[in-house]
C-alpha cells in the first residue's frame, strides 16, 4: 500500500526545520516551535499539518518580516543542507500569510524557493492582493534561466489551480496572463509547456471562444511541440465539440458517415467492464478527418443522466472506406463519482457530434 501523502510532513521534518532555523534565525524560539508544530501532528491530514507548522512559524520567527524572510532565504537547500522538499510548503504558506506588506521581498523569496519545491500556492495571494504589481514581476520570470521559475510564472497564475485558492479576477478576465503564456509557448522544457497548456485549459472553461481564438492565432507554422501544447490546451473544448476549436485542428462537422456501435453485453455489475465495438463507414465524395470519442451517460440520483467524455482515437477516412475499432471501458468505483443503478448510455462522438449510441443497465451491489 502506498504511503499516505500526509506522512510527507512528519515529526522528523518538524525537527529538521527547527534545527535549520535555529542556526539562521536570531531569536527563533526552537522549543516553542517544536511544541506548537508537533502537537497532535500525526492525527492531522497533509494540509492541516502544513498549516499547523505554518502557524508555529508565525509564533516563533523573528519580527519584522524582513528578518524572518532573510532567515528563511538562508535556510533554503544548499550543498546537502537546508529546508527542502515538502517542508517548504509551510514556508511558502508563511510567506503568503505574513509577507503581503513586503511585496517585493516576498516574491523574491518565493522565486528562490520554487526550484526546491514550488511557490505556486504561496504566490496567489499576492496576485489577488495587487494583480498588476504581481504580474509585472512574474512576466520577467518567463525569461529566467531556471525552468522551475519559468513554470511558476504559468502555474502560479492559473485561474483555477487545483488544491489552491482561485483567482477570481483572472477567472473573470484572463487577458492579463496571456502575455505570460505566449512568452512560454516554445519553452524548451515540456514541464513548462504542459503548465501553459493546463492554464489555457483552465481559461477555456470560462472563456471558450477566447482560447479557441488564441490557439488559432498561434497554430500556423507551429512546431510539433507547440502544436502538442495547443492541442492539450484545447482538450476540454474538443471534448465539448466546440466548432472553432475543432476547426483549429482540421476537424469539421461530420458528413456522409454511418456509425454503428455495439456492446458485448446489455447489463453490467459495478466493477466489471464493457466491450465497445464501433464501425464507421464513409460514403461522402471527399476524405474526412475524424476525432472519435465516446461519452458514458451516468445515471444520477434524480434519475437523469450526465455525460463523461473519454478520448478514443483519430482517423482519416477516404470515400468508400470504413474502419472497425474495439476497446473496453471499466465501470469501477472511484472517489469522485457515486454510481446509481439503472439505465446508462454510451454515445459515440465524431468531431464533437453524436453519431451512435447504445443503452445498458448498471447494477450496484448493496
Amino acid at each position: 500500500m502506498a504511503e499516505p501523502l500526509k506522512n510527507l510532513l512528519h515529526p522528523g521534518v518538524v525537527t529538521a526545520i527547527a534545527d535549520e532555523l535555529g542556526r539562521n534565525a536570531g531569536g527563533f524560539d526552537r522549543k516553542t516551535f517544536l511544541a506548537l508544530a508537533g502537537d497532535g501532528l500525526e492525527a492531522l491530514e497533509l494540509m492541516q499539518r502544513s498549516l499547523q507548522i505554518r502557524d508555529a512559524l508565525v509564533e516563533t520567527l523573528p519580527q519584522p518580516f524582513t528578518e524572518a524572510a532573510a532567515a528563511l532565504a538562508a535556510s533554503l537547500p544548499r550543498e546537502g543542507a537546508g529546508i527542502s522538499g515538502w517542508a517548504l510548503l509551510p514556508v511558502s504558506q508563511y510567506v503568503a500569510l505574513r509577507g503581503l506588506e513586503d511585496f517585493d521581498i516576498s516574491l523574491s523569496l518565493l522565486r528562490a524557493l520554487t526550484p526546491h519545491f514550488t511557490g505556486e500556492f504561496g504566490i496567489r495571494v499576492f496576485i489577488d492582493r495587487d494583480q498588476e504589481r504581481a504580474l509585472a514581476t512574474i512576466r520577467r520570470w518567463t525569461g529566467d534561466a531556471n525552468h522551475h521559475v519559468r513554470r511558476l510564472a504559468s502555474e502560479g497564475t492559473r485561474p483555477r489551480l487545483p488544491w489552491a485558492m482561485r483567482l477570481p479576477k483572472l477567472v473573470r478576465d484572463p487577458q492579463p496572463i496571456l502575455p505570460i503564456l505566449t512568452a512560454l509557448l516554445d519553452d524548451p522544457e515540456d514541464y513548462v509547456r504542459r503548465s501553459v497548456a493546463n492554464s489555457l485549459n483552465d481559461i477555456a472553461k470560462d472563456h471558450p471562444d477566447l482560447v479557441a481564438a488564441f490557439v488559432a492565432e498561434h497554430i500556423d507554422d507551429a512546431s510539433p511541440a507547440r502544436r502538442q501544447l495547443l492541442r492539450h490546451a484545447s482538450r476540454t473544448l474538443l471534448k465539448q465539440g466546440h466548432a472553432a476549436a475543432l476547426s483549429n485542428f482540421g476537424f469539421t462537422a461530420p458528413s456522409g458517415i454511418d456509425a454503428h456501435l455495439s456492446l458485448d453485453r446489455s447489463e453490467i455489475v459495478l466493477g466489471e467492464s464493457l466491450g465497445l465495438r464501433l464501425t464507421i463507414s464513409h460514403r461522402a465524395k471527399t476524405s474526412q478527418k475524424m476525432m472519435i470519442d465516446y461519452a458514458v451517460h451516468h445515471r444520477k440520483a434524480n434519475g437523469t443522466t450526465a455525460p463523461k467524455v473519454f478520448k478514443w482515437t483519430s482517423a482519416t477516412l477516404e470515400p468508400g472506406a470504413s474502419i472497425s475499432i474495439e476497446k473496453r471501458h471499466a465501470i469501477r468505483p472511484i472517489t469522485t463519482r457515486r454510481y446509481y443503478p439503472g439505465a446508462h448510455r454510451v454515445v459515440i462522438l465524431v468531431n464533437g457530434k453524436e453519431a451512435a449510441g447504445v443503452d445498458f443497465e448498471l447494477s450496484v451491489a448493496d
